[in-house]
């Protein structure tokens, strides 16, 4: 059994924080260690090193989101960020994992959706909220490949590819290990080697690599 991830919440809507956090009493999987209402909040509440991960609105009064993750990225923070916005503008959610962010989903998802977000970057993954991956590899299928792409793409063997395609669109190592008939601990082989490739250190990160880089064309 599980021991429950300890979670802070930072959003500066009243209603909506108080919201979520009587959602999360609901669930013996996570404990709510600490709210917040703002940045500088989430930055206290961080430095107490009593939490496991954090959830954190992007529009918020004196230090947003966005401020919020590249202050922790510069105090070498390792605590995973699961943003939970009403936002899905496609920059946003670029600038927001460029920032730090190893999960990102909107209001609209169901608590079991969260809980799931919530336990999977406690235990090391990254989440993005599929919808939000295909509208990015839409924003990005027009863009030139830039010089660097066919260097990248050689790196990767195309069973490499194959699960990597499969990590943007939301899936996890056991749903992509049955969708290519392949053992669960070949997948998680193969996604080690995708990260040392692209010189990331998760799998959101991969993504907005192969984004990037145009690797996800075709």
């Amino acid at each position: 059994m599980n021991a429950p991830v300890r979670v802070a919440v930072v959003d500066d809507q009243t209603l909506v924080r108080q919201g979520i956090l009587r959602l999360l009493a609901l669930s013996d999987a996570v404990e709510v260690v600490g709210e917040g209402e703002d940045g500088d909040e989430a930055l206290d509440l961080v430095a107490r090193g009593d939490v496991d991960v954090l959830l954190l609105d992007l529009r918020m009064p004196r230090r947003d989101g966005i401020a919020t993750l590249e202050a922790l990225r510069e105090r070498g923070s390792t605590v995973p960020v699961l943003v939970l916005t009403t936002f899905d503008d496609d920059e946003l959610v670029l600038a927001a994992l460029r920032a730090g962010a190893r999960g990102y989903l909107l209001k609209d998802v169901t608590l079991d959706q969260v809980l799931a977000a919530i336990r999977t970057l406690a235990d090391g993954g990254s989440m993005l909220q599929p919808a939000l991956t295909d509208r990015l590899l839409r924003a990005v299928a027009n863009r030139p490949a830039a010089p660097a792409d066919l260097g990248a793409l050689a790196q990767l063997t195309r069973r490499e590819l194959d699960v990597l395609r499969l990590a943007a669109a939301g899936w996890s190592n056991k749903e992509i290990a049955a969708a290519l008939h392949l053992a669960p601990g070949t997948v998680k082989n193969h996604v080690t080697a995708v990260l040392l490739k692209l010189g990331v250190r998760d799998r959101t990160r991969a993504v907005l690599r192969a984004l990037e880089l145009g690797l996800l064309d075709g």
